[in-house]
Parts: C-alpha cells; sequence; structure tokens
C-alpha cells in the first residue's frame, strides 16, 4: 500500500503532494514501484494534530479519487468522517481506512451498503491527546480485544468477513515498548480470522531506535519494520518508499519460498 497524503502538515511529506498534479505525478510514481493499493489521505493524524473541517477534507480528496478510479489498482481512503466515506465510494474509492475503527457516528451506515473494502484500526483517545502518557495492562491483549471487537461488530451489521482487515495503529497511542511488543506479537492480533494492515513508514518509533530524526532518513528502518511485519504475518504493508520495499519483500518471499519448513515435534 502506497501513502499518498494530500496534505500541508503530515509528519513525513505534509505540502508536497498538496496540489493536484504533484499528487496524481506522485501516484504514477507508486504505481510504477509496484504498490497494489494507494492510500490517499487529507486529514493528518500526526501526534497532535487537530480535526479538519469536513469541506477541506472533501476538496483536497474527491478530485483525487476520480482522477485515479481507473488507474488499475484499489483506491484506499484513509478518513473517518462517515461524509468522506459516502462522497468517496460514490467517486470510485474501494476501500475505507479508518483510524477510529468506525467508532464515529454514522461511519457504519457509511460503508455497510457499499462493497467496500474495511481496515479497522486501534487508536488510543484521538490524535490530538494520544501521545500523552498512554498506559496498557497488556497491550497486545487489549489491541487484539479492540479489533476483534470491531470486526465482530461491523460482521454483525451484515458485512462481509472477507471485506476486512484490522491495523493495530502503531504510533496512534502507543509508546516505543508499546509497539515494539506489538510487532513482537503481531500473529496474535487478528486471531487468524482477519488479514493485518500494517504500517510503520517513517514514524518516530524507528527515529526513537536509530537516532534518525528526520522521516526522510528512515527508509532502512522502515524496510526493516516492513520485513519483521511480513515475517510476522502482516498482509498488506503501508509505506512512503514503495520500491525498496517491494524489491525487499521479494528477497524475503523468494528464500521463504526455497527454505524447507522443519515441522515442530
Amino acid at each position: 500500500m502506497g501513502i499518498l497524503n494530500v496534505t500541508p502538515d503530515s509528519f513525513s511529506d505534509g505540502g508536497r503532494f498538496i496540489a493536484r498534479d504533484s499528487a496524481l505525478r506522485q501516484a504514477e510514481q507508486l504505481l510504477a514501484e509496484g504498490a497494489d493499493i494507494i492510500d490517499i489521505g487529507g486529514e493528518s493524524s500526526r501526534p497532535g494534530s487537530d480535526a479538519l473541517p469536513l469541506e477541506q477534507e472533501l476538496e483536497r480528496v474527491i478530485p483525487i479519487v476520480e482522477s485515479l478510479r481507473e488507474c488499475g489498482v484499489p483506491l484506499s481512503i484513509d478518513t473517518y468522517k462517515p461524509a468522506v466515506m459516502r462522497a468517496s465510494l460514490a467517486a470510485g474509492a474501494d476501500m475505507i481506512n479508518d483510524i477510529w475503527g468506525f467508532r464515529q457516528p454514522g461511519a457504519v451506515d457509511a460503508v455497510a451498503g457499499s462493497q467496500c473494502g474495511l481496515c479497522v484500526m486501534h487508536m488510543l483517545n484521538d490524535p490530538l491527546t494520544m501521545q500523552s502518557a498512554p498506559s496498557y495492562r497488556d497491550v497486545a491483549a487489549e489491541v487484539g480485544q479492540f479489533l476483534a471487537m470491531q470486526a465482530s461488530m461491523l460482521e454483525a451489521k451484515g458485512i462481509a468477513r472477507s471485506r476486512i482487515c484490522v491495523d493495530p495503529g502503531f504510533g496512534f497511542g502507543k509508546t516505543l515498548e508499546h509497539n515494539l511488543t506489538l510487532l513482537g506479537r503481531l500473529d496474535e492480533l487478528a486471531h487468524g480470522s482477519w488479514p493485518v494492515l500494517v504500517g510503520m513508514s517513517r514514524k518516530s518509533m524507528l527515529g526513537q531506535l536509530t537516532g534518525r530524526k528526520m522521516p526522510t532518513e528512515r527508509l532502512a528502518a522502515s524496510v526493516a519494520a516492513a520485513l519483521c511485519a511480513a515475517e510476522r504475518g502482516a498482509f498488506i504493508i503501508r509505506v512512503h518508499d514503495v520500491a525498496p520495499t517491494v524489491d525487499a519483500l521479494k528477497v524475503w518471499q523468494a528464500v521463504r519460498s526455497a527454505t524447507p519448513r522443519v515441522e515442530q515435534a
């Protein structure tokens, strides 16, 4: 999944693709590098960010969806607003990626009647406060419980399981220790029931580990994190740097396919 932020204030590439022409050029680049999905975001969810007015998000996102709907890969929309969900689906989007896990009033109704894919993400509190001393007794158990609860709720509303994936929300109300625990126990989070989407690309957790202060300096760490996630069962890897991640995953998959599995006694 290639990230296309059409925002002025995203933590990594804010402002680079706010203009329609530059956003479309970036989408072409993501496709050329091997992206299987393009994830379009019109509102930054970086820690400490304020909510964006609805009309501004629509103005940023809908023209891009309309321009890319024939691009040949599914379009995902990173939003939690039901009105943006409805408008995006009407414009040709294929997936809704919701940082609130479809907890906002009207969110489930906005997607239930379509055939779009849904990503349920875990976030503690909200973007403005999520990094204010986040605390868990057992982060993997609590995050896994939330994801299972929300995904099961969607199924109870008539949404097919095949439409749903889940995301533990790295960096969304988690310390470095929480993030590392979630990555290490990634295979536990979906209980084998839903595919797992992982987004760690360029995030501050990687900066903390490597000492790289600038998000654009975290390429190697982002690729390493993607491989760790794939090894633990991640099905969708959400990244800024598609080509290096695709190359690394090709090598990992080739070695994995060529190596006989040893059955445990």
